[in-house]
């Protein structure tokens, strides 16, 4: 970025002429070509394109590009597309998560958060907390049409429906952090946007499983969910104000 004199990486437009620094020493600038392979992938009930990129160790924006998608493509049960292997095996191993996130979507078997978490600073003023069966998340009940707003700053991979979430936002992080806010009534951002703490992402939406306003809140770091309670937020785990 510095070489390029680019401030704003998500601003990049294609067809830009970039500048690759490379060491002094030119015999050690030689590049390795990795061909990488591609195998078929069917979808199953519950994939999205963001689960599915990370479940192979790629970016979302990366298997768009194998694909030629577009970032708005929309994803169905039984669509075939191309994703990385080893092999010419037909069909990859469903996205784990994904699945296992959409199971749980709803608020029965939930157990309900021990009181000091009310204390902590979460993207809604919470008048409920429960943690999902199955997985670190959350599902924090708030008002209707209510601000949802980041923990923290980052970059926006990911904005639009996810089946049983309603409306999905994932703000990617420094030191591998990916935050997910799902149950959006609205969106406020796009793909590509630079987020800021405090900034708002959406506006709460009604779960149509519980019939109550409620966000499902859950973080990722390499790919493995953790406690959205220890997660980092801006100022460290503070109080909302």
């Amino acid at each position: 970025m510095r070489t390029n004199g680019i401030t704003d990486p998500s601003r990049l437009q294609a067809g830009r002429r970039l500048v690759i620094p490379v060491s002094s020493d030119d015999s050690a600038a030689t590049p390795t070509i990795n061909v990488q392979t591609l195998v078929n992938y069917r979808a199953v009930r519950g994939d999205t394109l963001f689960s599915i990129a990370r479940t192979h160790g790629i970016t979302l924006q990366r298997l768009l590009d194998i694909n030629g998608f577009a970032s708005n493509h929309s994803l169905r049960a039984g669509d075939v597309i191309k994703v990385p292997g080893s092999s010419t095996t037909s069909t990859a191993q469903p996205a784990a998560a994904a699945a296992s996130a959409n199971s749980n979507s709803g608020n029965a078997g939930n157990t309900r958060a021990a009181s000091g978490l009310y204390s902590l600073r979460w993207p809604i003023m919470p008048k409920d907390i429960t943690y999902m069966t199955g997985q670190m998340g959350v599902v924090v009940e708030g008002n209707q049409f209510e601000s949802v707003q980041s923990l923290t700053q980052g970059f926006v991979v990911s904005a639009g429906p996810w089946r049983k979430f309603g409306r999905v936002v994932i703000v990617e992080t420094a030191g591998g952090y990916y935050y997910m806010y799902g149950g959006c009534e609205t969106i406020s951002v796009n793909v590509g946007d630079r987020i800021t703490p405090g900034m708002e992402l959406g506006r709460l939406g009604v779960n149509a499983v519980s019939e109550k306003p409620q966000l499902f809140f859950m973080v990722f770091r390499n790919d493995i969910p953790i406690d959205p309670a220890i997660a980092p937020r801006a100022g460290a785990n503070n109080s909302r104000t």
